[in-house]
């Protein structure tokens, strides 16, 4: 099957103390350690990358189910929590929880509507049975 988009980057430099950058140019980043696992913090890092990418892919992804259901919504967000775990083999895992705000409609068709969006975002599909992740419907 032929893609309908693909992205690219780059990392050079020390990984999480390096540089990354997009052929398209629109990411450019010097990239650090979070202060909180022992660096300077002074960059961007992946999980703070992921975060965004989620957050914005899952929110396309629940805006169409509601278009696909004909719901309108209006106020919308999706915010993008990404975890870093130690494992049980020195490693480390990821988990997400994804906090979104559906003003205006009953909370129980906004959790539909979540758990929909869900079922067709390329992130919930690529990390699901991978990593945990969380879904959260809260109020504005």
């Amino acid at each position: 099957m032929d893609p309908l988009y693909t992205a690219e980057a780059l990392s050079t430099g020390a990984g999480r103390n390096g540089h990354v950058r997009t052929t398209s140019g629109t990411v450019n980043l010097d990239l650090a350690i979070p202060k909180e696992m022992g660096g300077s913090g002074n960059g961007a890092n992946p999980e703070e990358l992921f975060a965004a990418g989620y957050a914005a892919c899952f929110h396309s992804a629940l805006q169409m189910v509601a278009r696909t259901q004909k719901v309108a919504l209006s106020d919308t967000s999706v915010g993008a929590r990404v975890h870093v775990l130690p494992n049980e083999q020195g490693g480390f895992i990821l988990a997400v929880t994804l906090e979104v705000v559906i003003p205006e409609i009953p909370r129980e068709q906004a959790q539909a509507l979540a758990d929909d969006a869900h079922q067709v975002c390329p992130y919930s599909n690529a990390t699901r049975g991978n990593i945990e992740v969380t879904i959260t419907v809260v109020d504005d």
